[in-house]
């Protein structure tokens, strides 16, 4: 089915469910809503932090401990 048609079908049965299933089906909505406004969010600091340079510093940073280091071995 097609955006407008699955829309049209959704808003005729909300329509006929009483007030307090409406309420619920509305904050199901604002739910659904937020968590793809966090999805996205959250993929736009992924980008802007991979293609940011300013963390470069660490990638050369030497490492300060090897495993000779370690007391103990786990397998």
């Amino acid at each position: 089915m097609e955006k407008d048609v699955l829309i049209k079908k959704a808003i005729n049965n909300i329509q006929r469910l009483p007030v307090a299933k409406v309420k619920e089906v509305n904050d199901f909505a604002e739910f659904l809503l937020n968590k793809i406004d966090d999805q996205m969010i959250t993929e736009g600091f992924k980008r802007i932090s991979s293609s940011s340079k300013s963390l470069d510093f660490l990638n050369n940073e030497p490492y300060l401990y090897t495993v000779t280091d370690l007391k103990v071995k786990y397998k």
